[in-house]
């Protein structure tokens, strides 16, 4: 599966489970740990591993296993899947490491074109 397919079924199950602030970069052309990075804010630590559950549930489901995984009991998750790496933070874990700023020059996708409407929305 390629890394578009990966970022739109994780972007999609985050959306699903009311992950806010939902961010996608693309950083192929900066670093060659990515392809992309999804970036999204909990509204609390059982939030964090909710949202990080259902991403790796979704993408599973694909068929596809994380590379790794870190951070499960704390206030920010990583989900390693290779070509797309899915950061889910607290709001203040997210504020204090401003991944959105530091990989700004990385080129923003528009999730709009990409994000299915939950049901009952």
């Amino acid at each position: 599966m390629d890394a578009f397919e990966i970022l739109k079924i994780a972007a999609n199950a985050l959306n699903a489970k009311k992950a806010t602030e939902l961010n996608a970069v693309k950083v192929s052309d900066l670093t060659v740990i990515a392809d992309y990075f999804l970036i999204c804010t909990a509204s609390s630590s059982t939030h964090v591993r909710a949202l990080a559950e259902e991403a790796e549930a979704k993408l599973s489901e694909a068929g596809v296993q994380p590379h790794h995984i870190e951070g499960k009991a704390t206030g920010w998750i990583v989900l390693d899947y290779r070509s797309v790496i899915i950061h889910v933070f607290s709001g203040d874990q997210r504020e204090f490491y401003a991944l959105d700023k530091m990989w700004s020059d990385g080129e923003q996708v528009d999730l709009n074109d990409i994000l299915i409407e939950a049901e009952g929305d």
